[in-house]
């Protein structure tokens, strides 16, 4: 077991990038405001889970599917490209299920994909071309604290924002979500066809 700082700093900063929870408060209030509470610890739990699982069995487990790796990514991509177009026109597209309410929608969408979605897998297993599993495991639970924390502080960051901050948050990010989503496509649609 090789424990090092820097690497888990150079991680950390990497996951906590693409995961970008603080950019995506946007998403989380919407979500928040079809669901009610969204659960916040079930929501890092969970995401945590599915992180450390495609950190350590990622590609084995979408072997086995027969999922390829670039197929996920695509897959993903289209999830988020469906969140950014409710965040730009406002419409809704993901409809709450009244017999989950908000115990589901702490996994889908804010644990799995916001969280833990496909630019985050492919991340991690690229990570481990470079750094050891043990330091990336490290970073991942560093920015699941991180996670939790701006999970459990939406209501006062709402308040703090008011309701013409999240209007133009919600904008600006849908354009944001709408261009990785885009970026995160057309870099693997290519090999899939």
């Amino acid at each position: 077991m090789n424990i090092n700082i820097v690497e888990i700093g150079k991680t950390f900063m990497i996951l906590f990038a693409v995961i970008d929870i603080v950019g995506s408060i946007p998403v989380i209030i919407k979500i928040k405001e079809k669901a009610g509470d969204i659960h916040p610890l079930r929501a890092s739990l969970v995401a945590l889970g599915l992180m450390i699982t495609f950190l350590f069995a990622g590609e084995i487990l979408l072997g086995v599917l027969g999922v390829d790796i670039k197929a996920f990514a695509v897959a993903g991509s289209l999830i988020l490209f469906a969140l950014s177009f409710e965040l730009i026109f406002g419409v809704e597209l993901f409809k709450g299920d009244d017999d989950f309410g908000s115990k589901i929608v702490a996994v889908v969408p804010i644990a799995f994909p916001l969280i833990a979605g496909a630019g985050t897998m492919t991340t991690l297993i690229s990570l481990r071309v470079d750094f050891a599993a043990i330091n990336i495991a490290i970073a991942v639970v560093l920015n699941i604290v991180v996670v939790f924390v701006v999970l459990s502080l939406t209501k006062q960051i709402e308040k703090i924002l008011g309701q013409g901050g999240i209007a133009i948050l919600k904008k600006a990010f849908g354009i944001i979500l709408l261009a990785i989503a885009v970026k995160l496509f057309t870099e693997n649609i290519q090999e899939l066809l």
